[in-house]
């Protein structure tokens, strides 16, 4: 094994444990009482008949990363689930982290068993950073079409993501792909180029039937370059967070966790019917 391999896998396994310590409230969270979502009585009412599921990020859990945005819609009177999916053995609470092509397939089991549950034709999506782009696999190859109405990615990694240019070295360290994949591959699927991504978005970013939008921030340090993130087809609403309110400096983490300038765009792609004006003013929203 190359000396710069032998640093790689415990530099993983150290970007893990980081990722474990950057989430001080997800344990109790993961053990706290229902927040009122993933309630598998609720019953879709006449406005808003399509339950949200919510698709969460890698590094992050099916809890954690919805703590804002489940309880907003909520209280607008949706019903709203959340999965975890991506698990790798060992690692607790952070997830996303498994073949993409794996975790569409949890995905689909997922959004089967909420459609039982409260009897509902189709589903909403709603998806941060890789949450915001793995979905399109279930669309496009997992039947996933004919059950969902409404796809949201904010800070989706549509298109895959260059991390500032830093992915571009990889060619100069070989078998670095390799060791990535092997540890965790849903890393390795995100580069810009990978076989993943080429294969997701060959024939055109959308598939028919399903309404698209993106939600992107021009100062995302994580899906670079931002404008990657959009997509293209006759269906898809793109929109840059800084567009609707100047000041909003929210990057890519923030942008899901709790922009609610952000949630408001989400709400009005999830009821175009009632759509009221995003601006800086919907944070107080």
């Amino acid at each position: 094994m190359l000396p710069w391999k032998r640093v790689l896998r415990p530099l993983t396994a150290l970007l893990l444990t980081a990722a474990v310590a950057a989430l001080p409230t997800a344990a109790h969270a993961a053990s706290a009482p229902s927040t009122g979502w993933n309630d598998y009585t609720c019953k879709p009412s006449a406005a808003h008949p399509d339950p949200v599921v919510l698709v969460h990020g890698t590094f992050a859990n099916s809890t954690d990363n919805w703590l804002v945005l489940a309880p907003y819609l909520e209280a607008r009177g949706y019903c709203v689930f959340s999965l975890d999916y991506g698990q790798l053995p060992g690692v607790p609470l952070v997830h996303g982290l498994g073949p993409i092509d794996k975790s569409a397939a949890q995905l689909q089991t997922y959004v089967d068993t909420v459609l039982a549950a409260t009897g509902a034709a189709k589903v909403d999506l709603v998806g941060h950073s890789q949450g915001g782009m793995m979905p399109r696999y279930y669309l496009k190859f997992l039947g996933g079409a004919a059950k969902v109405d409404t796809f949201v990615g904010i800070a989706p990694d549509n298109h895959g993501t260059t991390l500032d240019g830093l992915t571009k070295l990889l060619p100069y360290f070989p078998g670095a792909e390799d060791v990535i994949s092997s540890t965790t591959p849903a890393l390795a699927d995100q580069i810009a180029g990978s076989a993943f991504l080429t294969k997701l978005n060959a024939g055109g970013d959308t598939v028919p039937g399903v309404h698209y939008t993106v939600i992107a921030t021009k100062y995302d340090e994580v899906v670079t370059p931002y404008k990657s993130q959009f997509l293209s087809g006759s269906d898809v609403h793109n929109v840059l967070i800084q567009n609707l309110c100047s000041l909003d400096l929210s990057e890519h983490a923030l942008l899901g966790l709790s922009d609610r300038i952000a949630f408001h765009e989400v709400a009005n792609a999830l009821d175009p019917a009632h759509a009221t004006t995003t601006n800086c003013l919907s944070a107080l929203s």
